[in-house]
């Protein structure tokens, strides 16, 4: 029995039922098996008129996803590396922003739960909190334990 080979189109589907995936991350990842020039742009397109690649919906899953353990920055770059249009990125930043502390203080509750006793202790809670791409002004406010809302 001979095994036939899945087609573009059995391969993006296949990856879009796993996670929603922007265009360019399928062009990258489908792109070693185009046989014939300009075949994956059709086949991208296709999916595109069927509502099967939507920016928007990218956007959406990755902040639902993401939002409640990273900061604005790191969420920023990974909606960057997905190849989503500038503007796009742009306004999911500053809907997050307007969240930021508080998703900040509930990753840090999480984590420690308590103020830092020394400045060693001080600055490993700074950093964890770098590390997941929250801003200073929003790490020192945390950190610090000022403005409790």
């Amino acid at each position: 029995m001979a095994v036939t080979p899945i087609s573009l189109t059995g391969r993006a589907l296949r990856l879009l039922s796993g996670r929603e995936h922007s265009r360019a991350e399928l062009e990258r990842k489908l792109a070693p098996y185009e046989e014939e020039p300009g075949a994956l742009a059709k086949v991208l397109d296709s999916l595109a008129a069927k509502d099967f690649i939507n920016e928007g919906r990218v956007v959406e899953s990755v902040l639902y996803r993401r939002s409640a353990k990273l900061g604005t920055q790191r969420i920023k770059q990974e909606l960057q590396a997905k190849g989503l249009e500038p503007e796009a990125v742009a306004e999911a930043v500053a809907r997050l922003r307007t969240s930021e502390l508080e998703r900040a203080r509930e990753v840090w509750r999480k984590k420690f739960g308590t103020q830092p006793a020394d400045a060693a202790e001080r600055g490993k809670q700074m950093r964890f909190l770098a590390s997941r791409g929250f801003g200073g002004d929003t790490i020192h406010r945390v950190v610090s334990g000022g403005d409790e809302d």
